[in-house]
């Protein structure tokens, strides 16, 4: 196998969960990928930015050098791609704005180095962030490393109101019309992508690693975002490995691998009036020991929402500790009144065809407000076991409208449900 052959098929090779001994591992594995993209862009031209400065050291701070070429290659007519090559390139915390005069993208064959300094750490919501920016690629096989131990011991925001913001490793805010693939982000300090108000992102062929301990490390989380689409990920983090908040509709996700980490989340939604996400279809995706599978969570109290047409389908979950989950009484923090309710309506939600292992008893929760019940809620074709003392698997709903069809085991919940006619 010649060197370019031996590249291309290194960069469609992605990190995923694979048992050993008792412990989850990642394992490479690889991603069917239509059409490989090693180059970004590959008719523009390419702004390196080792001839602005930049050197791959892992010593010098490249943070002008990236500036500089990401400038010029805006500013060109007809757009350009910056270029990190091979080599280490520390990189302090900067913002990236658009308004390009033609397509742009980031091709990132070596690695982005985050600084360990508390003032680049702590109280700071970004590493690397890129705003107002259409017609965008950033690929290239390459990785960003946010070196998260350096401030995980700062992050005390159970315990703490008021704690301090932690940088996020990558963010798209007001991006559109973009794609992320063929990258690996590493121990984000906090969240390792996060997309605000963007719309028409495709990420696919994408590794996210981080310890299951580390704290707040969502894999993907999408706010105000649309038309989004996340493809082949191999995700393991301390969070949610793909999280939603607010106004984020019109949503794709399929082939993605979650462990570990606490699974993929829609919410916590409730905490201003309004808050909504519609439209999501998520399948084909697999858990390995998460703490959930798929799971809807709402905080309780809460203002008035909604949480409608969410398709989970073809979900595969190995020694995962909550594989169906609508949590309305959301309260992580455990000091919440058992007697208020969340006032966020859940409606035409589908599980459908959701198999494999449980490591607690009540395999299927759907915990739903007292004081706004879910509506059609449908269980199509589910198979989970539990092997513990407490005995057999057991589906449980309270306050909810539960449509059954199909395979039930164990026995559907049952009190309001209403089979499928």
């Amino acid at each position: 196998m010649g060197k370019s052959e031996a590249m291309a098929e290194k960069e469609n090779m992605v990190k995923v969960p694979t048992r050993r001994h008792g412990e989850w591992w990642l394992a490479s594995r690889p991603v069917n990928v239509a059409v490989s993209l090693p180059r970004v862009l590959a008719q523009q031209t390419f702004f390196d930015v080792t001839k602005y400065g930049g050197v791959g050291d892992g010593i010098t701070d490249n943070v002008k050098a990236f500036t500089d070429a990401w400038t010029v290659a805006c500013q060109n007519n007809g757009g350009g791609v910056v270029l990190f090559p091979p080599g280490v390139y520390l990189l302090s915390p900067l913002v990236l704005n658009g308004k390009c005069k033609g397509p742009i993208g980031v091709q990132i064959e070596g690695t982005l180095l985050a600084r360990v300094e508390k003032e680049y750490s702590v109280d700071i919501d970004h590493w690397i962030t890129f705003k107002y920016v259409d017609n965008f690629v950033i690929n290239g096989g390459g990785s960003l490393n946010g070196q998260g131990p350096s401030a995980w011991p700062y992050n005390d925001c159970k315990k703490n109101p008021h704690c301090k913001r932690l940088p996020g490793s990558l963010r798209l805010d007001y991006v559109t019309n973009a794609r992320i693939n063929h990258i690996t982000s590493i121990n984000s300090k906090n969240l390792h992508i996060g997309l605000f108000a963007s719309h028409d992102i495709t990420i696919s062929s994408i590794n996210i690693s981080a310890p299951a301990n580390s704290p707040n490390t969502d894999g993907i989380h999408l706010g105000l975002s649309q038309n989004i689409q996340i493809l082949d990920a191999a995700i393991a983090t301390g969070d949610d490995c793909i999280s939603f908040s607010t106004g984020t509709n019109n949503v794709n996700i399929s082939g993605v691998q979650c462990g570990p980490g606490h699974g993929i989340s829609i919410g916590s939604l409730g905490k201003i009036v309004g808050d909504n996400v519609s439209f999501v279809d998520i399948r084909n995706c697999t858990f390995f020991g998460t703490q959930n599978g798929v799971r809807i969570k709402t905080w309780a109290p809460s203002e008035p929402g909604i949480v409608s047409h969410i398709t989970f389908e073809q979900i595969q979950v190995d020694q995962v500790e909550n594989p169906v989950i609508i949590d309305q009484q959301y309260c992580p923090s455990r000091i919440c009144d058992p007697k208020v309710y969340s006032r966020v309506q859940i409606e035409e939600v589908q599980f459908s065809n959701i198999w494999g292992t449980s490591i607690t008893q009540n395999v299927v929760n759907l915990k739903c407000s007292k004081t706004t019940p879910c509506q059609k809620i449908g269980l199509d074709d589910i198979n989970l076991t539990y092997s513990g003392r407490e005995g057999p698997a057991q589906s449980t709903c309270s306050n909810a409208d539960v449509r059954i069809s199909g395979r039930q085991n164990p026995p559907a919940c049952t009190g309001k449900d209403k089979a499928l006619g």
